[in-house]
């Protein structure tokens, strides 16, 4: 059975930083992109990166661009997203998900699996 187990959300001031960590079990996702997704009250869930297969490629929405920077270590089929200047609009739960895909898809119809999600909380 496959488990996408977030972690490393949590309460943050504004300008702050926050690493989020995803550990995948029940199967190894090293041949998938993986991604990660938010979602905040009354809103969609939206993009918010993407790594390749290999980690070589990496694809961000335009409202976190120079600010997050997500990577992958396949050998522990974990992903991670590393959130520095983080705003109040950055407030959202975040979530983790498994492509069916190798390279960067930004569409949530290409991922397969998702976790519970992290709640990521900025105060102004």
């Amino acid at each position: 059975q496959v488990q996408l187990v977030e972690s490393g959300g949590g309460l943050v001031q504004a300008g702050g930083s926050l690493r989020l960590s995803c550990a995948a079990s029940g199967r190894t996702f090293s041949s998938y992109a993986r991604g990660w997704f938010r979602q905040a009250p009354g809103k969609e869930r939206e993009f918010v990166a993407a790594i390749s297969w290999s980690g070589v490629s990496t694809y961000y929405a335009d409202s976190v661009k120079g600010r997050f920077t997500i990577s992958r270590d396949n050998a522990k089929n974990t992903v991670y997203l590393q959130m520095n200047s983080l705003k109040p609009e950055d407030t959202a739960v975040y979530y983790c998900e498994v492509s069916n895909r190798r390279y960067t898809p930004i569409s949530q119809y290409e991922y397969e699996y998702w976790g519970q999600g992290t709640q990521v909380t900025v105060s102004s």
